[in-house]
């Protein structure tokens, strides 16, 4: 295992001074797994520099951990689940005296597949900030990957149980700064390492796994494909290309959404123009209210630009639409006691806390912008480039002039650090998140240029979240890739149709599907 994975330039330094044989296989992997040298240009310029006798493995709480710890195997309908939990280094870049922190990982396997030789599979969920899907029985993708694969769930660094980032433990860090400067490695960088980690511990031979990608997962995808592709077999995406070009691409990224969500908009009012007057009625009532809004359950406030955020997920996934419109069926209390004022109803203003997650995943806000950026700031670009947009999404504009009021997208705003009780502690540490300017690089072109990793593909015609011609534009950037282009799924098609979407894709690359 260390012949294979350590640098060559490094192990003939081992054996020079002596030590190879002192180290233990666990100890040298911290120190020279590909991933680490691969995603660090400093490391790649000289690898050997940062040889060193491991430290203990101890996680940010001070307490000693394993490496790698499997639980037992459990059942759920169909389907057998182990627990597995890694100790990884939350800074790569020094992950002798780095603080370790805890990734979780679930293992999945068909039942009776338990001792199975099979291939592995990694899923990277969608985010940035979101665990992994928790089986409940055998049914959508999961149980169609599950005939091949030994699928492994892992919940990225800072979410589920992976040394989880909520609003009440990020409460500990004692300034904006420590928390800021905790955040920056929960990027696609880290996670590739995370992934690369458990890949070695995990996979019979340390060979190489397949991975899905879904949205964000799917970036991470291109992050694996460009510092890390000895470590796959072959590459599945679902509504997951990001743009790769230099610099920061929110500005880019936004400017075309806010084109996106404004169709999308028209789309919803069309099926659904009795809703234009009742938005319209609740954005005056919240213009008019004391202080520009009413309080919410959750210890925040509902203004009109706060209702527009409704459409990060009512205007992009199956069923959107509808929860939408239904939602607003109940925004008002009725009148029972005659002269009693008009008002939101509780169960309104309950479903809008529930609907934004903001209070159980508020790592999505935080590093959102962040996403895009290699080397420059976001400077809050989805507030910026706002701006422009400001005629058509004005919300009190319209509402007054009789208008339909148009929902927002995937955009974060710094004022949602106002409006949003779970977010308010942590708006000094997004002001500084958003200035950031020197965020490491997330892609090579060159090596995507360059890619031998079989790849495919589901790109989402009408996707509201990742632009088709953004999406485009990084296809013609890997070499190889086989891609699905459909307006049948939505960007939830995996979620929706999952078996058909898996399969799809599965039939491209191993040519049961005609690629044109």
């Amino acid at each position: 295992m260390l012949v294979m994975h350590a640098p060559p330039l490094c192990i003939k330094a081992l054996v020079l001074y002596g030590i190879l044989s002192s180290l233990s296989p666990r100890i040298v992997f911290h120190r020279l797994t590909p991933a680490i040298k691969l995603l660090n240009p400093h490391y790649r310029r000289n690898s050997c520099r940062t040889i060193a006798m491991a430290a203990p493995e101890v996680h940010s709480s001070g307490e000693s951990l394993p490496e790698h710890a499997a639980g037992k195997w459990y059942s759920v309908p169909d389907l057998r689940l182990r627990d597995h939990r890694f100790t990884v280094p939350l800074d790569y870049r020094d992950p002798g005296t780095s603080l370790k922190i805890s990734i979780f990982a679930r293992e999945v396997v068909a039942v009776g597949k338990e001792d199975q030789s099979l291939p592995y599979l990694l899923f990277l969920q969608g985010g940035p900030g979101f665990e992994s899907p928790r089986p409940t029985e055998g049914s959508g993708w999961i149980l169609k990957a599950c005939e091949e694969f030994r699928v492994i769930l892992m919940d990225q660094r800072g979410t589920g149980l992976s040394t989880p980032l909520t609003t009440s433990s990020m409460l500990q860090f004692k300034s904006a700064r420590d928390l800021a400067d905790y955040l920056k490695h929960f990027r696609a960088d880290s996670i590739v390492n995370d992934a690369e980690f458990i890949r070695v511990q995990l996979v019979p031979g340390s060979g190489p796994w397949t991975v899905l990608g879904q949205s964000y997962g799917g970036f991470c995808a291109i992050t694996y494909l460009s510092f890390a592709p000895q470590g796959l077999k072959q590459v599945l995406l679902t509504g997951g290309i990001p743009p790769i070009g230099d610099g920061c691409t929110a500005d880019t990224v936004y400017g075309a959404c806010f084109e996106q969500v404004a169709h999308q908009n028209e789309k919803y009012y069309k099926r659904y123009p009795q809703d234009i007057e009742v938005v319209c009625e609740v954005v005056n009532y919240l213009a008019e209210s004391e202080g520009g809004g009413v309080p919410l359950p959750s210890g925040g406030i509902l203004t009109p630009r706060g209702l527009q955020l409704l459409g990060l997920s009512g205007l992009g996934s199956s069923g959107g639409f509808e929860r939408l419109h239904y939602l607003f069926e109940r925004v008002w209390d009725p009148v029972i006691v005659p002269g009693a004022p008009k008002k939101i109803s509780f169960y309104f203003l309950n479903a809008f806390d529930n609907w934004l997650g903001f209070d159980s995943n508020p790592l999505y806000a935080l590093i959102h912008e962040s996403i895009y950026c290699q080397g420059a700031s976001s400077r809050w670009s989805a507030q910026r480039l706002r701006a422009k947009y400001e005629n058509k999404f004005d919300a009190i504009k319209a509402a007054g002039e009789g208008r339909p009021v148009l929902f927002t997208g995937e955009m974060m705003y710094p004022w949602m650090f106002d409006e949003i009780h779970a977010l308010k502690p942590f708006k000094d540490a997004a002001h500084l998140l958003a200035e950031k300017e020197d965020w490491p690089a997330l892609y090579d072109k060159a090596a995507l240029n360059n890619n031998k990793v079989p790849v495919a593909a589901a790109i989402y015609f009408e996707d509201i979240y990742v632009n088709f011609n953004l999406v485009m534009q990084t296809v013609s950037e890997i070499a190889g890739i086989r891609t699905w282009i459909t307006n049948e799924y939505m960007h939830s098609g995996l979620r929706d149709a999952g078996g058909q979407v898996f399969d799809h894709l599965m039939g491209l690359l191993n040519g049961k599907r005609p690629l044109f």
